[in-house]
């Protein structure tokens, strides 16, 4: 795929009509024990969606599970004892590591949430915050595998999960300076907490705080039953961890849970959003990916829709761009929804914490697509990544682990030795 970087032939590319697309007639799976329940139609349809709501309520609850785990198990000593982690280089690559295991920026950004309620300085959450969104473009790197057969829509598909790659570290080259410098995120992230769940935020603060208040109410008896399970058994240290990791594991499987109870639900829905509004305008593709994501919940699922489409030449790598940068703002609504499950001090730390990865989303899209010099950057590297990747595979292989495996494991041990 030639690329002209002139603005004319931007504009071009970005209001192609999409050609028309062939129904996908792939059905959608319901999680198992869902496919067993004896009802159907308007029936099952009411009992899907609580239990998304169920779902939505064991994570919330699964947060402050965290939040107060994490106090335990740090004893208000959290400042001391992640000292090797406010070097911010490494709270980046723990962002990015972590988010590789699970797979899901949801998940770590959720779990960042709940230990900052719990005490983890913010000026040690952020970086990791940071490489959250590092770490969950490695799903649709691996979905483009899927065309690997075929050398033309392989470049293509390859190109397309590269550019949320390249975007994202673009986004950590511009703002994790300037953050280290001038902490411009921590400022900002401070100000919107004040105003949401602050005592001089005015009306907004005090519908924040009611809305805050009253899913607490509701989520308290259940962390609290946990707590206390894990308090009756074991010391309050090992207790803490007991609950970190019972909230963890509440919250991959959650995740993943709405994920696929959304796409079930909505999938008609997710389907006409993303055909009309990709390739209508950058605009367009940044609010039908922001949209989606927060339809599904799960910004890696819908990154990963775009790259079949991209495999087949239906839309380019100009037309993609933006949408991916969509989700990444999407995904960021699961931290501010985990943040409601605190009230008094807790809340607003958690919601700190959860605008700072908005905000962080937010002013990327910005800059990056405002600065002409900018704009390109991404689908330059994205192009070169997928030409040599369709030349031979070893590329994939070795950016897959020097980006995801030998590059953060070379910077710890950097930081280690200085």
């Amino acid at each position: 795929m030639s690329l002209d970087n002139s603005t004319e032939r931007q504009a071009l590319k970005y209001s192609a009509p999409p050609q028309p697309q062939a129904e996908d007639t792939t059905p959608v799976q319901r999680p198992g024990f869902m496919d067993r329940l004896p009802i159907s139609g308007r029936t099952r349809k009411i009992v899907e969606w609580l239990s998304v709501a169920a779902a939505v309520y064991i994570l919330i609850t699964a947060v402050s599970v965290i939040g107060s785990g994490f106090g335990a198990a740090t004893g208000g000593q959290a400042e001391e004892i992640f000292a090797f982690a406010q070097n911010p280089v490494i709270g980046l690559v723990i962002g990015i590591l972590a988010t590789v295991l699970t797979q899901s920026s949801s998940t770590t950004t959720s779990i960042v949430v709940g230990m900052v309620a719990g005490g983890l300085p913010l000026t040690t959450a952020i970086p990791i915050l940071m490489g959250a969104n590092v770490g969950t473009t490695m799903t649709s790197t691996l979905v483009s595998l899927g065309a690997a057969g075929d050398r033309n829509q392989f470049r293509r598909a390859f190109s397309a999960a590269s550019v949320h790659d390249m975007y994202n570290l673009l986004s950590v080259a511009i703002f994790f300076p300037l953050e280290w410098a001038f902490g411009i995120l921590e400022h900002v992230g401070t100000w919107f907490a004040s105003i949401t769940t602050g005592s001089d935020g005015g009306i907004i603060a005090a519908i924040f705080t009611g809305v805050g208040n009253a899913v607490t109410a509701l989520t308290d008896p259940g962390a609290d039953m946990v707590e206390a399970g894990a308090l009756a058994v074991l010391p309050p240290v090992w207790a803490g961890v007991a609950m970190i990791v019972i909230g963890v594991a509440l919250i991959l499987l959650v995740i993943r849970f709405i994920s696929n109870m959304l796409k079930v639900l909505l999938v008609g829905n997710v389907e006409k959003t993303f055909h009309k509004a990709i390739g209508r305008g950058p605009i367009s593709g940044i609010f039908s990916g922001l949209l989606i994501t927060v339809m599904v919940q799960s910004s890696s699922t819908t990154t990963s829709l775009a790259v079949p489409l991209a495999a087949s030449g239906k839309f380019s790598l100009w037309q993609i761009y933006p949408f991916t940068v969509g989700a990444n703002v999407g995904t960021t609504m699961t931290a501010v929804i985990a943040a409601f499950g605190f009230s008094g001090g807790e809340a607003t730390a958690a919601m700190t914490a959860a605008a700072v990865h908005l905000f962080y989303n937010i002013f990327s899209a910005l800059v990056i697509f405002l600065v002409p010099f900018l704009r390109p950057l991404p689908i330059i590297g994205a192009t070169w990544l997928g030409n040599l990747g369709a030349q031979n595979k070893l590329y994939v292989v070795a950016w897959l682990a020097g980006l995801f495996v030998v590059l953060p494991g070379l910077i710890i041990g950097i930081t280690a030795l200085l």
